[in-house]
């Protein structure tokens, strides 16, 4: 395995990365509340954590990547309401439109997609668990909350000092509260909202602890590292510190916190509460996958990026270009005449440089995830192919093979480069599951309607879904 250096936010140093059980790494990233489309914010996390993921495994590691999903909340039950909708079904719809973006983007390196509402008995085993444990309370209502004076390190993530929350700016003013700066876990049902029994009477999880209750299940109380955008890193991931370390009594939660630098417009975090968003799906379709994922990994995942429409992603455009022509024109020639074309040897100048080239590389990376340095080196090797392009047209198989080993690392670990983005002989085996997972859990609670337009839109992409006994199994249409 390839030594690897991490900032981790916690220490907020750069150290070497040494997961608790190697080659095995437990990866968790805070995903999408998809209560409304996916914008472009929203794709340079996911891709950030996508290359992550490809890095590691490239260098051996045996990565395990989970990204959950909130199916509910309030903003998901606010949008349903105001849209005449069930919150549960707006879920599934949005989810399904941000996978096909994830697909399009060849984000396919989570390996599991948890729903918040699947995990509502390990919820309120952790809700009860910190009620016995005098960490929190339960108010009149029925809600609970997590008493934060209760947990002496809170704060030590974000560098929040508890004294300066001040109730009606930082933290929302409720009565039921101890203090401020406390938060729900569980909320008492409201007539007409998803609720489920409890202790303490009808409710719903708070927004936190499903993440807690999620890796207390698949990870147990420590695992190695955890994700997600820096407008997480206070109050929510502070808060899973607190709800886990608080819960297990063992810390710390994580060995690693990595945060992503936020897409901005206008000098504004790009946010879809506030409206100042641009489309991830809209960009995909404008641009294509290679212009977006250039964008996003041309700079430290942990600066933020500004985003100008009609600017931005030309610009990326353009770069791509000039970057991936002799890519282009190397894989050309090769699927027209196959690794076995006659032609010149390639000097062996050129087949040490390029070799040299992949260790640098993959040396690069492997500091802090440096894609903005490893996009330089690219950019350098594609100016050098540029200028010997009559001499490249001339070369056998084996030495254009030897000439796109650059290429082909960087399609390996940063994404780029792929000539059939969104094939459907990948990505479809890790998507349709996750959709027909959504059109059981919509049968189970009764909403045949969203089922069947679940099932629908996979047979309009050549989908057929069959259901049986057993379950329900898929195939192309062609296949038949």
């Amino acid at each position: 395995m390839r030594r690897v250096t991490i900032y981790d936010s916690m220490s907020r140093a750069t150290r070497i990365f040494a997961p608790m059980q190697p080659p095995r790494v437990g990866l968790y990233v805070c995903g999408l509340t998809p209560y409304a489309p996916a914008h472009v914010g929203h794709g340079r996390t996911f891709v950030i954590f996508d290359m992550v993921a490809r890095a590691l495994r490239r260098w051996g590691y045996r990565v395990f990547y989970v990204q959950n999903v909130t199916n509910l909340d309030d903003k998901l039950i606010a949008r349903a309401a105001a849209e005449n909708d069930d919150p549960l079904a707006l879920a599934e719809r949005h989810f399904a439109g941000f996978l096909r973006s994830m697909e399009r983007l060849g984000a396919r390196s989570v390996n599991y997609y948890p729903f918040a509402t699947d995990y509502v008995p390990e919820i309120l085993e952790q809700v009860k668990g910190l009620v016995d444990r005098g960490y929190a309370y339960v108010a009149d209502d029925g809600s609970v909350y997590f008493e934060v004076a209760k947990f002496a390190r809170y704060g030590a993530l974000s560098g929040q000092k508890v004294e300066a929350l001040k109730p009606g700016a930082r933290v929302e003013v409720d009565p039921r509260k101890r203090a401020p700066e406390d938060f729900v876990i569980w909320k008492a049902a409201t007539p007409g909202e998803p609720s489920w029994e409890s202790p303490w009477g009808p409710g719903r999880p708070g927004w936190h602890i499903e993440d807690t209750a999620m890796t207390g299940r698949l990870f147990g109380a420590k695992y190695d590292l955890h994700g997600g955008g820096l407008d997480l890193n206070f109050p929510h991931h502070e808060a899973e510190i607190a709800l886990s370390e608080s819960a297990t009594g063992l810390a710390p939660m994580v060995e690693y916190w990595m945060h992503s630098g936020l897409v901005a417009m206008t000098g504004e975090k790009m946010s879809k509460s506030i409206g100042n968003v641009s489309s991830l799906e809209q960009a995909i379709d404008d641009f294509g996958p290679g212009v977006l994922r250039l964008y996003y990994l041309n700079a430290s995942y942990r600066s933020p990026v500004d985003f100008v429409p009609g600017k931005s992603l030309e610009e990326a455009r353009e770069a791509y270009g000039r970057l991936s022509a002799p890519a282009d024109r190397i894989a050309e020639i090769l699927e027209r005449d196959g690794p076995d074309r006659a032609g010149d040897p390639l000097p062996k100048e050129l087949e040490e440089a390029a070799e040299r080239l992949v260790d640098d590389l993959d040396t690069t990376l492997a500091n802090d995830f440096n894609s903005r340095e490893a996009i330089a080196l690219l950019f350098g090797w594609a100016r050098r192919l540029a200028e010997i392009l009559p001499q490249i047209e001339r070369l056998d198989g084996a030495g254009l093979t030897a000439l796109a080993a650059p290429y082909a690392w960087a399609t390996e670990t940063l994404g780029l480069f792929e000539r059939t983005p969104g094939a459907r002989s990948g990505g479809w085996a890790t998507v349709v599951p996750l959709l027909l997972a959504a059109r059981a859990r919509a049968r189970a609670r009764g909403d045949y309607a969203e089922s069947d337009r679940i099932r629908d839109e996979l047979r309009a992409a050549g989908v057929e879904v069959e259901d049986g006994a057993d379950g329900s199994a898929w195939q192309f249409a062609d296949a038949k």
